[in-house]
């Protein structure tokens, strides 16, 4: 095991520490979570220390407000900050350390795993990816564009794109993809739950907290640069990274009216309407008044999201992430209706 442990440790390149204001060791939390947990900052000194289009330029101090705890020493007490509905960051899970180490040790892996068939993939002509969808025989308010496409893609083919973008710069108005695997349980792509046994969802346990919700396991496979925009989910979600980081801002529900938010009936609808990475406040001025915190997942990384926090994530390089959700929770649902959205 501390074999494997220290191949994984040897995948985190970059090593990431908080601002010293912060009021307690993100790496000793208390016991049950702080008042005011998670610390946050105004989300323009966030955005002005590190603008989310820089993938290539390494910030050893970000502004996280996470705890972090291990496996081994701290569950207990993450299991308090999980039945508190807070996120945090586990590390040193032994089946998510596995994992990590047969996707990044073994370069051909994955490309056996997953072999040849095409999944759904989403093009952008930049590296900026707005969720989208429209209902019925719905066309879009007046000027509307579709951001993105959806298109089938074999996984190798992704790989050798992702791989053509690997530590280049001036690619932000390159066209980037976004590779997904789905997986159902003892279904289609059901071999992914061997590689993620944490979420098999037959009893509950502390990564599928009520399984007879879960919705899969959803993998999403970024390369460098792409931007998934601000959104919050209706679920309680676990993510976890196997190989590279991924750069995550997060938000209290009760930072909904600065997210400026598409209506609800929008093809883009509970997402942000504001380009983070250069935001208009002219246009958005309330956007300008949110508090948020950050974290870098890495290999092995585990992040508890819980139900309607917002998160906007950047890919630093090239990543492999899957996550899964079990069940919604209703304590913060009053932030989002008050919003103009029916939770």
């Amino acid at each position: 095991r501390q074999r494997i442990k220290d191949y994984v440790s040897s995948l985190k390149k970059n090593v990431y520490s908080t601002q010293s204001d912060i009021p307690y060791d993100i790496h000793d939390c208390p016991l049950n979570p702080p008042e005011g947990y998670p610390f946050t900052w105004n989300v323009m000194k966030v955005l002005d220390n590190w603008n989310p289009d820089d993938t290539n330029t390494h910030h050893d101090t970000i502004h996280q407000g996470l705890c972090i705890f291990d496996w081994e020493k701290d569950y207990d007490k993450a299991m308090l900050y999980r039945k508190a509905e807070v996120p945090f960051i586990i590390q040193n899970n032994p089946d998510l350390l596995q994992t990590s180490e047969r996707w990044n040790r073994d370069k051909s892996y994955l490309l056996n795993l997953i072999g040849a068939e095409e999944h759904r993939t989403e093009h952008s002509q930049n590296n900026h990816f707005m969720y989208w969808k429209l209902r019925g025989n719905q066309a879009g308010p007046p000027g509307w564009v579709q951001p993105t496409e959806n298109i089938r893609l074999a996984y190798p083919d992704w790989l050798a794109k992702a791989q053509s973008l690997e530590g280049q710069s001036n690619t932000l108005d390159r066209e980037h993809w976004y590779f997904r695997l789905n997986a159902e349980y003892k279904a289609k792509n059901g071999y992914v739950y061997q590689e993620l046994p944490i979420f098999t969802p037959d009893k509950s346990s502390f990564f599928m907290v009520k399984p007879e919700d879960q919705r899969g396991i959803n993998c999403r496979f970024g390369m460098q640069g792409v931007i998934a925009e601000t959104h919050y989910d209706s679920s309680r979600n676990f993510i976890v990274l196997l190989g590279g980081e991924r750069r995550y801002i997060l938000a209290h529900p009760r930072e909904c009216p600065h997210m400026e938010l598409y209506e609800q009936g929008h093809p883009s609808g509970r997402h942000s309407a504001v380009d983070w990475s250069d935001p208009d406040i002219n246009k958005y001025p309330e956007f300008a008044k949110a508090q948020v915190n950050e974290v870098v997942l890495q290999a092995g990384d585990a992040l508890y999201l819980p139900t309607f926090w917002f998160h906007y994530i950047v890919s630093l390089n090239l990543n492999y992430q899957c996550n899964a959700r079990s069940g919604a929770t209703t304590e913060y649902k009053h932030y989002i209706n008050s919003c103009g959205f029916r939770a």
